[in-house]
């Protein structure tokens, strides 16, 4: 049997590292959940009930920029993360460690590949191409709750997407601050099939009101690649597992979304592993943005409109070069 290539082994390892990940997303908060609760029905229960008591003690650590671990960020099993794809994040312009900032994340896609790989892991080089800048990403309240799963997320970066977590990190934790939302959220990640690009955005202003109230600079960024890396199961509107989706997404925060990858052992097969294509993430302009504290809801609107056309010229300016055409447009609904 002859010995495996340098770039089989690569290839093995890249894949193996996304394994990992998306096996970590989508088992690892259930499965030990499940794990705990079974333990309390045993002689070694006292491992649920350490587990319980250190949970309450430590209960608002999310809400308050969580714990970051930086040998998490530069562990290099995210080298090989980003080169299965690959990944890349692009600059377009200077970001000062004198500001706090929003990072707007575009689009969702199905699990938020681009935002994850360039602003938790170090493998793409943020703190190089944006020295003094301390990167965050926010993800669904729910997931701090479920056990080991919160500790992992908190080591990476990753915050509540809510109002206290954000506003902590914008005015607590000094300045040089980045605070990646990925705006459009569950619901987006229904509509993200390759070839049409729908952002749910337009009512969505929260995240400038909070801007406005830490005088935060909004910079728009756009994952050109994301929503090619599955194939998803549309349902058209109007049919009743549209409506299911939509009324699971109302009430639990997120969509249940049919989607399929590629399978473990093969290219060609089906499976839940995301399809390797090329991630492009590109950072826009920042919006300046002035600090006032009771914004009212015309100078909400104002900005973000300024948002939106920083986030169409962002686009525009770049789509041909990764990966689009000259007439693929960006829905803003």
């Amino acid at each position: 049997v002859p010995w495996p290539s340098q770039r089989d082994v690569r290839a093995w390892l890249q894949l193996l590292a996304v394994l990992q990940w998306v096996l970590s997303f989508l088992l690892l908060g259930p499965v030990t959940l499940v794990l705990l609760i079974y333990l309390v029905f045993t002689r070694f229960w006292p491992i649920s009930a350490l587990y319980l008591a250190w949970v309450i003690f430590d209960w608002d650590t999310p809400e308050k920029g969580g714990r970051r671990l930086p040998c998490l960020r530069r562990w290099s099993v995210w080298r090989h993360f980003r080169d299965y794809f690959p990944v890349k994040l692009v600059k377009t312009h200077d970001l000062s460690p004198g500001h706090n900032y929003i990072i707007g994340s575009h689009p969702h896609g199905i699990l938020c590949v681009g935002a994850f790989c360039n602003f938790i892991t170090g493998s793409t080089g943020f703190s190089k191409l944006f020295p003094g800048i301390r990167p965050f990403l926010t993800t669904l309240a729910g997931n701090f709750r479920l056990p080991l799963f919160r500790e992992y997320l908190m080591s990476g970066g990753l915050c509540p997407v809510t109002r206290r977590a954000i506003g902590h990190l914008l005015s607590k934790n000094g300045t040089g601050n980045a605070v990646a939302i990925v705006i459009g959220g569950a619901a987006e990640s229904l509509s993200c099939s390759p070839g049409i690009t729908t952002l749910i955005l337009k009512n969505r202003k929260g995240f400038v009101r909070m801007a406005l109230q830490h005088g935060a600079f909004l910079v728009p960024s756009f994952s050109f690649g994301e929503n090619e890396l599955f194939r998803q199961v549309v349902f058209e509107e109007g049919s009743w597992m549209r409506a299911v989706q939509q009324r699971f997404q109302k009430m639990m925060g997120f969509a249940p979304c049919v989607f399929y990858g590629r399978g473990l052992t093969s290219v060609r097969s089906r499976g839940f592993l995301p399809y390797a294509r090329p991630i492009t993430t590109v950072v826009g302009e920042p919006v300046m943005v002035p600090k006032i504290e009771e914004p009212s809801s015309e100078v909400v609107d104002l900005y973000h409109g300024m948002y939106v056309r920083s986030l169409l010229k962002l686009f525009n300016d770049n789509k041909t070069k990764y990966g689009l055409s000259e007439g693929d447009e960006l829905r803003i609904v």
